[in-house]
């Protein structure tokens, strides 16, 4: 067990944690707030169709093109065509976890198209060669210390170098890529259907500088997004820093519309709206997990989850960790290999108690262990020893026929992976049967 990495991720997560909880204090009326963006939310998913089609109807009447792709290939090949359309051979991105559902930055480099990270934690992240370790903080398990080391390594500066030298570092070396880029790529937060804007969120002002310099803007973002009207964002926007980063309010909340217009100085001269389905329609097609497309990215559950906090987000293999991603990853992708995610937690509820648009996360991740059993997904072990379970366990006389010893030699057996490996065997002395009647002679 790495104590350290354990040591920093906890570091990091209770920083959050203190912070969501002085940031909840702006509200007079949280719950109500809470309860307002679910009810919104839910009235989008229901009649996304309609939405959708009025986004698209708005941005192309505001000079934008709309993309629709089925799945990531699609939509990396939508990319790749755009960038040989404009002859770059250089992106710049602002943080997207859709992106990276989609691997897009692998795909950019398997076409000789160079993609630079340009959130300071993602562009360390991608230096590292690792994938983001959390939705809203990428590189959450890394110190200050990590951060030196790596550029050193790296980047060739100095060793032992300040935090705010470091992020200088950085600011220098992405600023010259702004300028040299010809196509900008971002995600997008929100979709406002109203007036066809995508809102993009952010701390540092590099995605800003992401579609303002280069000539072309790309926003890929997820089906989902969408919410009615601008007038909506009052409540998303400060739900979302809050629940995010403890913040009242993110630094920088841009909303495009569409290309640079005549009387505009900056901004791009073509911009495009890549709308993903990637298995999303399969979250939506099932009312158990509709409401799972309520998500707004914040990643309140995972810094709340007793599981997260003690693996990591690594440890889950999936583009999005904790327990929404546990719910979404198995639909998004190949359910049989993903649903095992859904076994990552205790069902304590901490996160559905904490979600700003109260999801019901632990409800889904239960749903998600009963459609394994209902598609015989479980391997033959697994299921023979429930079915022992269950027939020992509505069957008195069959429990009595085993002794202690014998109890105790099954259960170390059948259980030995998932519960030996890590503790102490379990040996039985007497029955629950046995203790009632020495106490009730």
């Amino acid at each position: 067990m790495d104590m350290e990495h354990k040591r920093k991720l906890s570091f990091n997560i209770q920083k959050y944690s203190d912070a969501v909880v002085r940031g909840k204090t702006q509200f007079s009326d949280l719950e109500s707030g809470r309860k307002k963006a679910k009810n919104i939310k839910w009235k989008t998913i229901e009649n996304l169709d309609k939405y959708l089609l009025e986004f698209e109807k708005q941005f192309i009447e505001n000079g934008g093109h709309v993309i629709w792709a089925r799945d990531g290939k699609e939509a990396n090949e939508a990319v790749l065509e755009i960038c040989k359309k404009h002859n770059t051979t250089q992106v710049v991105k602002s943080k997207s976890m859709v992106t990276e559902e989609i691997h897009l930055n692998d795909f950019l480099e398997k076409n000789q198209i160079e993609s630079v990270e340009t959130d300071l934690g993602e562009y360390i992240q991608q230096l590292d060669g690792e994938p983001p370790y959390h939705i809203v903080t990428p590189a959450m398990h890394k110190s200050k210390e990590d951060v030196a080391k790596l550029f050193h390594e790296k980047l060739g500066v100095e060793p032992h170098l300040t935090p705010n030298e470091l992020t200088l570092v950085a600011r220098k070396n992405l600023r010259e890529k702004y300028v040299t880029a010809q196509v900008g790529v971002t995600g997008g937060n929100f979709l406002l259907a109203d007036i066809g804007g995508v809102c993009v969120t952010e701390n540092e002002g590099n995605g800003r500088l992401t579609t303002s310099f280069p000539k072309v803007h790309i926003a890929i973002v997820g089906i989902e997004k969408l919410i009615p009207s601008i007038e909506d964002l009052n409540l998303y926007w400060p739900l979302l820093a809050t629940y995010g980063t403890g913040q009242k309010i993110t630094v920088y909340n841009s909303i495009f519309t569409g290309p640079k217009k005549q009387n505009e100085i900056d901004g791009p001269q073509e911009m495009y709206v890549i709308l993903l389905d990637n298995g999303r329609t399969n979250l939506i097609k099932d009312v158990n997990t509709r409401e799972a497309m309520y998500c707004i990215r914040c990643g309140a559950c995972l810094n709340v989850c007793p599981v997260y906090k003690n693996i990591g987000g690594h440890t889950y293999g999936a583009t999005y960790s904790g327990p929404i991603g546990s719910v979404i990853t198995p639909h998004l992708k190949d359910f049989k290999e993903n649903v095992h995610l859904s076994y990552a937690s205790s069902l304590c509820g901490a996160c559905t108690e904490t979600c700003p648009v109260k999801i019901n996360i632990h409800g889904m991740l239960h749903y998600n262990r009963t459609l394994t059993v209902k598609k015989n997904i479980a391997d033959f072990s697994e299921s023979t020893s429930w079915k022992m379970w269950r027939l020992a366990m509505t069957h008195r006389k069959l429990i009595d026929l085993a002794s202690d010893k014998m109890k105790s030699k099954v259960v170390n057996v059948l259980f030995k992976e998932s519960w030996v490996k890590r503790r102490a065997e379990i040996n039985f002395n007497k029955s629950f049967k046995q203790l009632f009647a020495e106490r009730h002679k």
